[in-house]
């Protein structure tokens, strides 16, 4: 039995990638969604983020969701 060390190395460094990728996308997804520390003299609650901030948050998690997806249709293509 002989091992590719070769293949084994790509498919390690481009899960690794991959995921960093991911959990970075979802990362910026949650921090485009959070609330704004209230800052120390205003009266009013913080309010959220903006449209922009906002949308860009969902196109993260849009993201996110479509390389879940794929990943579930390479499984099960295989």
């Amino acid at each position: 039995m002989s091992i590719d060390w070769a293949a084994l190395g790509q498919v390690f460094g481009v899960t690794l990638v991959v995921t960093v990728g991911i959990v970075g996308l979802f990362t910026l997804g949650i921090v485009g969604t959070s609330r704004k520390p209230h800052q120390e003299g205003e009266a009013v609650a913080a309010a959220g983020p903006g449209g922009a901030a906002r949308a860009g948050a969902y196109a993260c998690f849009a993201l996110c969701a479509a390389a879940v997806a794929y990943g579930i249709y390479l499984i099960v293509a295989a």
